[in-house]
C-alpha cells in the first residue's frame, strides 16, 4: 500500500500555492513532480508557466475547466493551444456536466496531452451512468487523453458506499481508455471524508479485470505522461 514516489497536484487556485509546493518538493525526494495551478485568461500566464517550469520538479498545471461561455472564448482556446504545442502536461479538473463543454476543447485542441481528473466526478452516489458514459467513450477517441481512477468515493454516499457501486464506472474507464492511459491517483488528503488511504486502493485493486497491469495503472503511466 505504499509508494515510491508521488505527484503533487494543486488543490488551491493561487499562485503561491504551486511555488509552496515547488519547495516542499525541493526538499522531498520521493515527490517527483507538482501539478501547479495556472489560470489561461490571466494574460500573463504563459509568463507564470515558463517561471515556473524552469524547476526540475515542474509538472505542468491543472487546468480548472471554467463554467459558462468563458471555458470556449476565443483567449481560453488560443491559450491552450500554446500549451498544446509545448506538450505540458494538463490535468483536467471538471464535473460531469461539463464534459460536453470538455469534448468541444477538445476539437479545438485534439492533440493536448491532457488527463481527465476524478473521472469527471460522474454522479455516483445516484447511480446515474448516462449521459457520462457516452460522453467519456467521446473523449477517449483522443489518443493524447488520459484518464485518472481517483476521487471515487467521495462521489459516492461517504458513510454507506459499498465497492459495487463503482464497478461501472471504473470497468467503462478501463474499457474505453485501455491499459496505457488510466492512472491512480489518491485523493488525498481529500478522499478521507469517505476512506482511508488504504480503502481507495483496495476498491480499485479490486475492480481491475484479471491480468490488468497495475505497475501501468499505479505508476508507470503517470511517469510516461508527466515526463518523469
Amino acid at each position: 500500500m505504499g509508494f515510491d514516489h508521488t505527484i503533487l497536484v494543486q488543490a488551491a487556485p493561487t499562485l503561491a500555492e504551486t511555488a509552496f509546493m515547488l519547495e516542499l518538493a525541493e526538499r522531498t525526494p520521493s515527490v517527483a513532480g507538482v501539478v501547479g495551478w495556472l489560470d489561461l485568461l490571466d494574460p500573463d500566464h504563459l509568463l507564470h508557466y515558463e517561471r515556473f517550469s524552469r524547476h526540475p520538479k515542474y509538472a505542468g498545471f491543472r487546468l480548472m475547466i471554467p463554467s459558462g461561455e468563458e471555458a470556449l472564448s476565443p483567449a481560453f482556446i488560443d491559450a491552450l493551444r500554446q500549451y498544446e504545442k509545448l506538450d505540458v502536461p494538463v490535468d483536467l479538473l471538471l464535473v460531469s456536466d461539463q464534459l460536453d463543454t470538455l469534448a468541444a476543447l477538445m476539437e479545438q485542441v485534439p492533440n493536448l496531452r491532457g488527463v481527465i481528473n476524478h473521472l469527471a466526478k460522474p454522479r455516483i452516489a445516484e447511480g446515474i451512468v448516462e449521459p457520462w458514459r457516452a460522453q467519456m467513450s467521446r473523449l477517449a477517441r483522443y489518443p493524447r487523453l488520459y484518464c485518472k481512477l481517483s476521487g471515487l468515493v467521495t462521489e459516492a454516499d461517504h458513510a454507506s458506499w459499498k465497492p459495487e457501486h463503482f464497478t461501472a464506472y471504473i470497468g467503462h474507464v478501463l474499457h474505453e481508455f485501455g491499459p496505457d492511459r488510466v492512472m491512480f491517483g489518491s485523493d488525498w488528503p481529500v478522499a478521507l471524508q469517505a476512506a482511508t488511504y488504504k480503502e481507495v486502493v483496495e476498491l480499485l485493486h479490486n475492480a481491475l479485470p484479471p491480468g490488468w497491469d497495475t505497475a501501468k495503472l499505479f505508476g508507470l503511466n503517470a511517469k510516461e505522461f508527466y515526463k518523469r
